[in-house]
């Protein structure tokens, strides 16, 4: 689980490319859990945070990037 500092020190570009592997990551834990062969159970809870962290932080830098233009 990463934190939102972690996220903040990334760019917008590493931003979309980790939102991209995450929710791969949480599409194949969605077939994992149908077919019942989903062993890690927090890390669907672990993923679904991590997701809302990067878009708050992704939204906060394009709010501060608006601003100072």
């Amino acid at each position: 689980m990463a934190k939102a500092q972690d996220f903040r020190a990334m760019t917008a570009d590493q931003l979309d490319d980790e939102l991209v592997k995450l929710k791969k990551e949480q599409f194949n834990l969605r077939f994992q859990k149908a077919t019942g062969q989903l062993e890690n159970t927090s890390r669907v809870r672990q993923l679904r945070r991590d997701i809302a962290r990067i878009r708050t932080v992704a939204t906060t830098k394009r709010g501060e990037a608006a601003s100072q233009s």
